[in-house]
């Protein structure tokens, strides 16, 4: 194999593939990149056995043909050349090495052979569907944060997308939950995902097509069974294993009949939290809002460090009452809300209060008080 290239075109589409092999593997084959010059194209291709991303770039083939080699260093290699120059790569007669030359620097790097690097896109999928990438960076954005980290409940560390028929119209919808806070995003669904079955998108997937995501402009076409995910992303091609469990019936989670209704503007609520969270300790982050007509009192005491308090006048009209919060769980929500008004529909210190922007009912959060 012989092939050239710009080192832009290089850097750009190792950027995309390195990110996916993980940096410490049992098996060296997984520490690979596959590189497979033909046509005018070479071809990266990298995986971890659970998502595998896929990149073209244009580059002049002299030799065409194939080899694997560790995907990290060669990344580091070609961030560290000068720009603007041309990088060629060769492997030698015995396929043992790949030399890597742009100008007057000079590489060699060991080599795998190809037959050992492995492959997951085998298999057929059931629907077929194309969507703006805006859509699916705003689904994304909106419900990332309140993935569960917590490895034994497997099945809440991704992303739950299915469609439903909600009042005459389909709708593609999103939802996360790690137990103590609950995030649900839709919009219309695509032509195509109509009868999807309802997949859970694995939490480095869902990264991992968040950095892919270049032009919000263009549109992102997406294939899908129930065990796997397709995604073409400008000259990229995604495959993921979905998470292979049942998401819970996450409908019952979400309040319907909390009757105390406060609206706050969402800016100077958000900056009030993060204000009296600064003496909170790292452990509790517990925020306290205390309600009366037309006033919120947040306090935050901290045994080790401190107190703090901080007024806003807000839109409240119901009995006073006292309620908790994990002071970043608020943030992450308020950081999402594109609306200057937030609504906080609550019904007591011990139940779960459901979050909306006002005026718009597709997005909303739930969270669970803390004692206080």
């Amino acid at each position: 194999m012989k092939v050239t290239l710009e080192r832009a075109n290089l850097l750009k589409s190792l950027n995309h593939v390195h990110r996916v092999v993980e940096r410490r593997n049992t098996i060296p084959i997984l520490s690979n990149v596959l590189l497979k010059a033909e046509g005018g194209d070479l071809i990266f291709k990298a995986t971890d056995l659970d998502l595998e991303v896929l990149e073209t770039a244009p580059a002049m083939v002299e030799t065409a043909g194939a080899t694997t080699v560790p995907a990290h260093m060669l990344h580091d290699i070609v961030k560290k050349l000068p720009d603007g120059s041309q990088v060629t790569l060769e492997t030698n007669e015995e396929q043992s090495n790949l030399s890597i030359d742009a100008g007057r620097s000079h590489f060699t790097l060991q080599v795998l052979p190809v037959t050992d690097f492995p492959d997951i896109t085998a298999g057929d999928f059931s629907h077929t569907f194309s969507i703006p990438a805006m859509d699916i960076k705003k689904l994304i954005d909106h419900t990332q944060f309140a993935i569960s980290t917590e490895e034994t409940r497997y099945y809440l560390n991704g992303i739950y997308v299915h469609t439903l028929d909600m009042d005459g119209t389909t709708l593609l919808r999103a939802v996360a939950t790690d137990g103590h806070r609950l995030a649900q995003a839709q919009l219309p669904a695509p032509a195509g995902s109509a009868g999807m079955p309802g997949i859970i998108i694995p939490r480095k997937t869902v990264s991992e097509v968040q950095k892919l995501i270049e032009d919000p402009e263009s549109a992102i076409a997406i294939e899908l069974s129930e065990a796997k995910i397709r995604m073409r992303i400008g000259s990229v091609v995604l495959t993921s294993k979905l998470i292979d469990g049942t998401f819970p019936d996450y409908e019952r989670v979400i309040p319907k009949g909390n009757d105390k209704i406060l609206k706050v503007e969402n800016t100077l609520f958000a900056q009030a939290v993060d204000r009296v969270s600064t003496v909170s300790n790292e452990r509790g982050r517990a925020v306290k809002l205390s309600l009366e007509a037309g006033r919120l009192v947040l306090t935050v005491s901290n045994p080790d460090s401190g107190t703090a308090t901080d007024e806003l006048a807000v839109q409240y009209d119901a009995e006073p009452m006292e309620i908790g919060f994990n002071a970043r769980y608020l943030l992450d929500i308020t950081n999402q809300l594109d609306s200057e008004s937030a609504q906080f529909s609550l019904a007591d210190s011990g139940s779960p209060t459901l979050i909306q922007e006002e005026g718009k009912e597709g997005s909303l959060y739930v969270l669970m008080p803390m004692r206080v």
